[in-house]
């Protein structure tokens, strides 16, 4: 009897420390597993929060230069002829050097990749054509057709998308070649755009009555398109770029001088001309061209990529051609070929803001769901 005692005591005993070691293996793999939760949650959210200050490190800065400019203008030092100066200048010389620097200054001859280059001319080419299409359709003021299709298309793309791409990873990839499959198609276009529209509404002000185009409205319209210096910009560069051409470093260095004064005067000159009075009343056009250019393009374009096989710094500069602020240098091309600047600005002043919000959810979605 006692050795029954003993033996049902033996084996309730092993049983209940069988019971403690399972208890304790279920704690200590719950606590791993809270472990490793807290760390995803906590990398994720690094991820937020890094994205998030890279943006507002990226956009404040337009936003301090624009405020300098209308506070410069309140104290008299910035004035309406020097804005103008100012916008020529930018126009015809600082803008085309930037341009040429920024098709320039990569190699792409070692990394060329022709997919993805057309990939991102193809995505270019029927944004364009989607958003001419359907701001013809459905915008009824002629004099806010061509800001509105140049602000809605038209990317920071050279200027912020290898800096965000640098930020997060140790090379850019193909990424530059996004520049090349993008850039061009942004200038021809907005050249053409722009000139058209401009036209359109000169001969509007000047009170001659709508005619249908004669052959000679369409030389004039070509002479005016190929002489912008813009277009005549890309002209240049593109052998520079595609033959590894390279200027002498003297030379290579006064010209980055140069582009390095286009954004920041264009932005002045932005701040100083700016009135709010007339940009609330354009606010509806703005509200919409912000939307189509920071959310709507990503949403469209993105799908296809992912699909295509980009990741992580591919995928990245496909995003920002689609969903960064519109680029500063649509301003100095609206106002200088008789376009809308008011409406031009408010764009950029809208995108600029929103942009840090905006492309810190899209880097968050993109990261979540492995792709970056």
């Amino acid at each position: 009897m006692k050795n029954k005692l003993d033996s049902l005591f033996f084996t309730r005993l092993f049983v209940s420390e069988r019971k403690q070691i399972a208890l304790m293996a279920d704690e200590k793999l719950h606590s791993q597993f809270s472990h490793r939760l807290f760390a995803t949650g906590r990398s994720e959210m690094r991820i937020i929060m890094e994205s998030f200050f890279y943006s507002l490190n990226a956009t404040l800065p337009i936003f301090i230069i624009i405020i300098l400019g209308k506070f410069l203008n309140h104290l008299h030092i910035i004035n309406e002829p020097f804005t103008k100066t100012a916008d020529k200048y930018v126009f015809t010389i600082a803008l085309p050097v930037l341009v040429f620097q920024d098709l320039t200054e990569h190699d792409i001859r070692s990394s060329f990749d022709g997919s993805y280059v057309l990939f991102c001319f193809l995505s270019t080419l029927i944004i364009i054509l989607g958003i001419w299409g359907l701001t013809e359709l459905f915008m009824r003021n002629e004099e806010e057709k061509g800001a509105f299709i140049q602000a809605s298309y038209r990317s920071s793309a050279a200027i912020l998308g290898l800096a965000f791409i640098d930020s997060m990873y140790e090379s850019s990839g193909i990424a530059p070649l996004m520049i090349i499959g993008a850039v061009p198609l942004y200038n021809i276009f907005a050249v053409i755009i722009l000139t058209l529209k401009g036209d359109k509404i000169s001969g509007q002000e000047k009170g001659r009555p709508e005619r249908p185009a004669q052959l000679t409205d369409i030389v004039t319209t070509i002479k005016s398109v190929l002489k912008n210096p813009i277009l005549l910009a890309i002209l240049i560069a593109l052998p520079f770029a595609f033959l590894g051409l390279h200027l002498p470093a003297f030379l290579n260095k006064a010209m980055d001088s140069i582009a390095d004064t286009a954004t920041p005067l264009a932005l002045l000159s932005i701040g100083a001309s700016f009135e709010g009075g007339k940009a609330i009343r354009k606010i509806k056009p703005a509200l919409t061209a912000t939307f189509i250019k920071l959310v709507l393009l990503a949403a469209l374009f993105l799908p296809a990529a992912v699909y295509l096989g980009y990741r992580n710094q591919e995928l990245m500069a496909v995003l920002i051609m689609l969903a960064s602020p519109s680029t500063v240098s649509c301003y100095i091309m609206a106002k200088n070929t008789g376009n809308d600047g008011v409406l031009t600005s408010s764009i950029i002043v809208l995108t600029t803001m929103f942009s840090s919000v905006t492309l810190t959810i899209w880097i968050f979605l993109l990261h979540n769901l492995h792709f970056l």
